[in-house]
């Protein structure tokens, strides 16, 4: 039976309350350790596709009578478009089509950084899109870029309003404190620069879109895509077989799948829009610059009091401000915590997620006031944080943290920094740095799931989620063949592809494996369920004194068949699990 619930998705730091449908019980947890597959080093499925050059990443596509798209961006910081005249590019050999402001919502007319495109062109090869694009002719108004983030806060000029958070009385907490500590941290814009490019090939079929892109979010494509596009969402179709490279860039659809589906709207013919390794470097997001202006008041042995910052992220011309704060928040026991946070926008490329948005930059301003905090009060580092261990995160309890067995672990390699240090001479300087980090990674729902077993005994785990790289296709293979006791090679996968699977969740913010984890593990526990009825009823034997196990049917009496003994009755006919990612445990 389907049961309706309303729990709450943490991605990235964003918390947000989601109904979602569960058709099946939740399955015992597995004991801990390893088990006969999960837990176990095993080959990448994808391993030698992957080292050979067989994987098709979106970059390896060709699709018949595909045109290739070029894109003139902005070569100022802050300008407006007077006229864009396409006319002489549309008569350049090889061109297609041609798109300008208000062809493409992407294509702007006032451009507020660097490489913001305003102007596009389709032809048969890559290099007349190229050299047609030299002959769109623009009128430019040239303004006066604002580019100090600091500046931008005073002028007011913000993407939001600023994001204020307090708890106890931090002005009474620096007043009783032994020592205060002050000290500004900057750090610097870092760019993601995936080996895949981002880019993206769109093709129309009637009415309908097929969207094939390097992305981390299949279906967050496809929901963008399609209310931009004002097309019902099961209408637009989003392909990923293999990712090369995202970080957090690539979550979205970007404005190259736009600029793609327009061209290819106008020409009739699939279009592929790939950044090159220059438009990689200047428009396709990156990691903020940010400036942190920090408190922290302490007692002599080093427990916290207070703490509080300032955070000037310097957001570019779009994008949304990260928790540069988290880390101050939550890192760290202390009663009294206060911080605001702006996000300056300034005409520079805009801000995209990448690995632990915001909480890297945190970190590293946290972790050098704390080393200040030490040094004042003449305290071991690694024993202050001990000192301020937390167990909760502000105001949620952590349903799971190791960080003082990390400690543990590492005291006797910090124990060792003064040896490293005396071996310093007039050239190198050598040292052992330490600190701690935190960051999110419960996952959460709702991700889908499905298992098909055929008559051969051979299972197929089916869910449109994407592998970017790190191994969660062979870890759901992993969870699939332990709870139907099969071999690992006795498990396919089918995913990559929004027509062919059910949806599942972002690979972002260390969510895929816990989302989709359980989504897949249910999906075979309730495949293996089937199989077992099946097998009670052919055997005529109770359903309690069944296993699966090594490929095979189990009897608690002794009997064991071969199971594709049991389902090789089906002949076509197939059994079908499907799961769902359940709540997240409170």
């Amino acid at each position: 039976m389907a049961r309706l619930i309303r729990t709450e998705k943490e991605v990235e730091g964003r918390y947000d309350e989601v109904w979602l449908v569960v058709e099946e019980d939740v399955l015992d947890q597995w004991p801990a350790g390893p088990l006969t597959t999960v837990g176990r080093p095993v080959p990448r499925k994808t391993g030698l596709e992957r080292a050979r050059g067989k994987a098709r990443y979106t970059a390896d596509q060709r699709l018949p009578g595909m045109l290739h798209a070029a894109v003139l961006r902005s070569p100022y910081a802050h300008a407006r478009v007077k006229q864009v005249d396409l006319s002489r590019a549309l008569e350049a050999p090889g061109v297609r089509a041609a798109i300008g402001p208000g062809d493409a919502h992407v294509l702007v007319e006032e451009a507020g950084y660097p490489g913001v495109p305003v102007a596009a062109v389709a032809a048969d090869e890559l290099q007349q899109a190229r050299a047609a694009l030299r002959l769109i002719e623009v009128e430019w108004d040239v303004l006066e870029p604002l580019l100090d983030a600091d500046e931008a806060v005073r002028r007011g000029q913000l993407l939001e309003e600023p994001r204020r958070y307090e708890r106890g009385d931090v002005d009474q907490g620096l007043a009783e404190a032994d020592v205060v500590v002050e000290a500004e941290y900057r750090t610097q814009t870092v760019l993601h620069n995936s080996l895949e490019t981002h880019q993206a090939i769109c093709e129309w079929r009637g009415d309908a879109l097929d969207v094939h892109i390097s992305t981390q979010f299949i279906w967050g494509v496809r929901d963008t895509v399609a209310s931009q596009l004002d097309l019902p969402p099961d209408k637009v179709r989003v392909v990923c077989e293999f990712m090369g490279g995202g970080f957090g860039s690539k979550n979205g659809p970007g404005d190259y799948t736009f600029i793609a589906a327009a061209l290819a709207r106008r020409a009739g013919r699939p279009v592929r829009c790939a950044l090159t390794r220059r438009e990689e470097n200047q428009a396709a997001g990156n990691r903020n610059a940010t400036i942190q202006r920090l408190t922290a008041g302490a007692r002599s042995d080093g427990t916290l009091v207070a703490l509080a910052g300032e955070f000037v992220n310097a957001v570019g011309w779009s994008g949304w401000i990260a928790s540069t704060e988290g880390p101050m928040q939550m890192l760290y026991a202390c009663d009294n915590v206060r911080t605001v946070t702006y996000g300056a926008k300034v005409n520079s490329p805009p801000m995209l997620a990448f690995r632990a948005p915001g909480f890297v930059e945190g970190t590293f301003g946290l972790e050098c006031l704390l080393d200040e905090v030490a040094a004042k009060l003449d305290l071991d580092p690694l024993e202050v944080r001990r000192r301020n261990y937390a167990n909760s995160s502000g105001d949620r309890p952590y349903s799971s943290k190791n960080l003082m067995e990390c400690y543990r672990r590492a005291e006797p390699h910090w124990q060792r920094r003064h040896d490293v240090r005396a071996r310093s001479d007039d050239t190198w300087k050598r040292g052992v740095g330490m600190a701690s980090q935190i960051w999110y990674g419960g996952g959460g729902p709702p991700s889908y799931a499905w298992v098909r077993i055929g008559s051969d005994g051979r299972a197929t785990v089916i869910t449109a989620m994407q592998d970017i790289g790190t191994g969660t296709a062979t870890a759901m293979a992993q969870i699939a063949a332990e709870e139907l006791g099969l071999d690992l090679d006795q498990v396919e996968l089918v995913l990559g592809d929004s027509a062919r699977g059910p949806y599942a969740s972002i690979s972002a913010g260390s969510s895929t494996l816990p989302s989709m984890g359980p989504a897949v593990r249910a999906a075979a526990g309730d495949a293996a369920r089937q199989i077992i009825e099946l097998a009670a009823q052919r055997y005529q034997l109770e359903e309690r004194t069944l296993a699966l196990r090594g490929g095979r049917v189990d009897s608690a009496d002794g009997g064991s068949w071969p199971l594709e003994d049991v389902v090789g009755l089906l002949d076509d006919a197939q059994i079908l699990g499907k799961g769902a990612r359940g709540p997240n445990p409170t």
